[in-house]
């Protein structure tokens, strides 16, 4: 319905601009009539006085109908729904609505709904490395959801391709199925994800290289621009998903990894470490970055100026960045570089970064301190606008506030691990494959004449996760592929070279074995004999660094803050859990080392060796848990007997029931103390 106004111009209810509450009195005013005749002229009068009547009642309806959060009725009324008009106007509009308590709310990570303006929460952060990995659930505490969808090559074999056309259509596929997620559940996956890496590998010592491209940063830069300008849709105006690179900057260090400072001169810090990041940013390939853990040239990354002036610099676009998770609170507690929380807020702000990844789904320590920053005068409501002006238009190029979500808002969950995309990830890992030698024009295979063929090696048969991938959906192994390609012409073995090793403790006699493998079931050292349970593959990590995956379960031998047990299907997990080494002792025995890379915290202590404690004689089968550790664990040195064979002679160790962690070890006695 059109409303004419006394100045003549025509607005539609369903118009965003239009404004009930504004046109009111301009309905007051009565139409002017034509001059031509008097009967004309009290015709149209009464006429127009009925329509004025009418359309008066209706505006006067719309502003007492209640706001139903989220519903039609509401939306048209506001300027920021209407995908016709330009970004900035939108922005400008919306954060015009917008109270004060409102925007600081939206500085932490879980930007809570306003019901009032019938907006939805938004979270940042959702993995996507080499596929959507996985998120974490505001309604469950925070906790971890793994996605199950299509898992493409790991960083360092995308760069391997040396392909940014197919590493583009690989970020693609991420980007629709981060869309599919979202459509499931769009409180637990937000479509700002955070990939790609682009920390170039300069130290093959860091232990977390399988995430980044290379140690070139051409390389590293043409790969993540084409995996970001994939993940975005190409068209930054608007947004398929908003991808966040990782981790500005110079980061490479995961020791103590909060208070070490990465010197770097500016001819390094310009020619090689920002010269991996600027070009995704500057392609409108990213919508911003992730501060790293680290310090700069004495600096915490958190409070980088980078992050307000260069970054932003090398785009038109407006830039989120994010914290990494807890960092603010290293600027107080850790790194010392401010007294307060208030302050480091305050900087943080300023420094540039728009969303605080802290205190998991709890936002009020973060929303306390920046409001005491208002009030000691350290920020302006002005600053805060500025981070939330960057937060909004992110969140409206992603079509957020457009109708049916957008341009990429019909995408649904029927493309996660769809066909298609399982056809570009055997593409994708077909082309990151180098062949090193072939020997003997041994490959390909030719079913034709080869008929025996031996997979060797811990990758034969065993597909590892990562940290930043999800659950695999299915899995083929060399030796899976390998009988395919085969078929029945050849006899196709597989082994993965593990010794195979038994430990028993010296005093007692018993052999260590597992009793299960869930957190019930502790390792305990009471075989009889060295039965299947109480054998265990070794696997050799390099610089002495082992696993011990049990012969029975399959499960690898780990710590979890309590009696060690066989639990986990593969060494995994934000620590490792399941790293020990084995140190030869004078006497012939071998003492456990705990390895976990939880044990070069400063807040783990010395305990670090295996240890056993004493069970009363009265106790029952199932070992209770040690109220304090008593002896190290030994075992000879002699245990390994080649590949996965049962030893010869079981190796002794000092273990008695309940396995658990000392200080010592490599100068105790192997017997337990009496109970």
């Amino acid at each position: 319905m059109a409303v004419v106004s006394a100045a003549g111009s025509s607005k539609r209810f369903d118009d965003p601009s239009f404004r009930p509450v504004n046109r009111v009195s301009s309905l007051a005013t009565p139409v002017s009539a034509p001059l031509a005749s008097v009967v004309r002229h009290e015709e149209n009068r009464m006429r127009n006085r009925r329509l004025r009547r009418g359309i008066t009642a209706l505006a006067l309806a719309l502003l007492a109908l209640p706001a139903v959060p989220g519903t039609a009725l509401a939306e048209p009324t506001y300027p920021f729904r209407d995908p016709h008009l330009p970004v900035h106007a939108r922005v400008d509009d919306l954060l015009g609505r917008l109270t004060q308590d409102e925007k600081i709310s939206w500085l932490h990570q879980y930007q809570p709904a306003i019901p009032r303006l019938g907006i939805g929460l938004f979270k940042t952060g959702t993995e996507a490395l080499h596929g959507v990995a996985w998120s974490t659930d505001i309604d469950n505490n925070g906790a971890v959801v793994k996605a199950r969808g299509t898992s493409f090559p790991q960083p360092v074999g995308m760069a391997s391709t040396w392909d940014p056309d197919l590493i583009q259509r690989v970020g693609s596929a991420v980007g629709d199925e981060a869309r599919g997620y979202h459509a499931q559940n769009p409180r637990v996956w937000g479509l700002n994800l955070w990939a790609p890496v682009v920390n170039l590998l300069r130290d093959p010592r860091w232990g977390r290289n399988e995430e980044g491209y290379s140690e070139d940063p051409l390389l590293t830069a043409a790969i993540s621009t084409a995996y970001g300008s994939g993940m975005t849709g190409g068209d930054p105006d608007h947004l398929k998903s908003a991808p966040t690179l990782k981790h500005y900057l110079a980061y490479n260090n995961e020791v103590r990894r909060d208070v070490t400072s990465s010197n770097v001169p500016p001819r390094v810090l310009n020619e090689y470490d920002r010269a991996a990041f600027k070009p995704a940013i500057a392609a409108d390939a990213a919508t911003g970055v992730m501060a790293s853990y680290n310090l700069v040239n004495g600096r915490p990354a958190t409070v980088d100026p980078d992050l307000a002036t260069v970054v932003r610099g090398w785009t038109d676009q407006p830039l989120m960045n994010v914290t990494d998770a807890w960092a603010p609170n290293n600027l107080v507690a850790s790194q010392g570089y401010y007294p307060t929380q208030a302050e480091a807020n305050a900087a943080i702000i300023k420094a540039g970064l728009n969303s605080f990844i802290t205190d998991d789904t709890n936002a009020q320590p973060t929303v306390t301190a920046i409001k005491q920053a208002l009030a000691t005068g350290l920020l302006t409501e002005q600053d805060i606008d500025a981070r939330i002006r960057e937060i909004l238009n992110v969140r409206f190029r992603l079509g957020e506030f457009d109708p049916g979500g957008g341009r990429y808002g019909g995408i649904t969950p029927d493309v996660i691990n769809s066909p298609e995309h399982q056809r570009l990830a055997r593409q994708a890992a077909g082309e990151a494959m180098v062949l090193l030698k072939n020997s003997r024009q041994a490959l390909p295979l030719d079913p034709t004449r080869t008929r025996k063929v031996a997979v060797l090696g811990p990758l034969a048969d065993t597909l590892y996760s990562d940290w930043y991938g999800g659950d695999l959906p299915y899995e083929v192994t060399a030796l899976d592929g390998i009988r395919e390609r085969l078929g029945g012409s050849a006899t196709v073995s597989g082994l993965d070279g593990a010794d195979r090793i038994a430990l028993k403790v010296p005093a007692t006699g018993r052999y260590v074995t597992a009793t299960g493998t869930t957190d019930a079931d502790p390792v305990a050292a009471t075989g009889a004999t060295a039965e299947l349970a109480a054998q265990f593959d070794v696997v050799d990590w390099g610089q002495d660094v082992v696993t011990l995956r049990n012969a029975a379960n399959g499960r690898y031998l780990g710590y979890n803050w309590g009696p060690f047990l066989t639990r986990d299907a593969q060494p995994n997990g934000w620590y490792v859990q399941q790293q020990f080494k084995l140190e030869p002792q004078a006497d012939g025995t071998v003492a456990l080392r705990y390895a976990g890379y939880e044990t070069t915290e400063s807040w783990f202590g010395a305990d670090t060796y295996v240890t056993v404690a004493p069970t009363a004689p009265s106790s029952s089968a199932r070992p209770r848990r040690p109220t304090r550790p008593t002896s190290v664990a030994r075992c000879s040195a002699a245990g390994s007997t080649g590949p996965s064979r049962p030893p010869r002679r079981p190796t002794p160790p000092s273990w008695s029931s309940v396995v658990t962690r000392s200080s010592t070890g490599a100068r105790r006695t192997t017997a337990p103390p009496p109970p």
